[in-house]
């Protein structure tokens, strides 16, 4: 056993609660829809609303649509226009679940985690409803009784630890026995902020990269690798 995953099977050992990101760690949200044509199309509402000079050049061009309604919160937080973009998004959001791409050994890591007395939740920067609809779709919903996500509130999107924080009160958790999943610096940010432990997943090298340059210790290539060290633990 390597030390990387002696690493890993400490932290699934230790794990009684699981925070999982959705998009990456559970599924591609927008492997149907692409989070750019997204962005796009929210760029281009922005601009018929008669506010896109509220935009930078990067927030324009952006391929995640977070960028550009991050940017408009920036400049008019709370505003009637935040509240109706942010509906905007979770219609785009819920449009893209019904041709998401489950993230390879994700059902069975979900299925085979949850009959071993560990609960789950998930802690997202989409909207709770998608989350909601898409583990229904893959019969997952028992497996997810508490579900985090994206308020009007944009400043509570991670890296704040707030959705953490939520599940975390609202499953009775130690935060020491508390495991996030994400795939995002910004999700490493809100474990460490909410005092969590942390795996990241990469599905290529330079999401790998990003979280490693931002301090994560353990990364899994594949889901695979938390399945086959889960199953010695049951």
């Amino acid at each position: 056993m390597t030390a990387e995953t002696a690493r890993l099977a400490s932290l699934v050992a230790s794990a009684r609660y699981v925070l999982w990101d959705l998009d990456g760690p559970i599924c591609r949200l927008f492997a149907g829809y692409p989070a750019h044509q997204i962005a796009g199309q929210l760029v281009e509402e922005i601009d018929q609303l008669g506010m896109g000079g509220l935009l930078t050049e990067q927030e324009r061009s952006g391929n995640d649509p977070h960028d550009a309604l991050r940017g408009v919160h920036e400049r008019r937080p709370g505003s009637d226009l935040v509240l109706e973009l942010e509906e905007w998004l979770t219609r785009r959001e819920l449009q893209a679940v019904p041709k998401a791409m489950p993230t390879p050994h994700a059902d069975p890591l979900i299925r085979t985690w949850s009959t071993l007395d560990v609960r789950f939740a998930i802690t997202t920067n989409n909207a709770a409803l998608a989350a909601v609809a898409y583990v229904e779709s893959r019969g997952l919903a028992d497996c997810f009784p508490h579900v985090y996500g994206r308020t009007p509130n944009l400043d509570l999107m991670k890296p704040s630890p707030h959705c953490l924080e939520e599940a975390i009160k609202a499953m009775g958790a130690a935060p020491s026995a508390t495991l996030m999943i994400g795939d995002a610096a910004t999700d490493l940010v809100a474990a460490q902020r909410a005092g969590v432990s942390f795996l990241g997943y990469a599905r290529n090298a330079d999401k790998e990269r990003i979280l490693r340059d931002a301090g994560a210790d353990v990364v899994v290539g594949s889901l695979k690798q938390v399945l086959d060290v889960l199953r010695p633990v049951g």
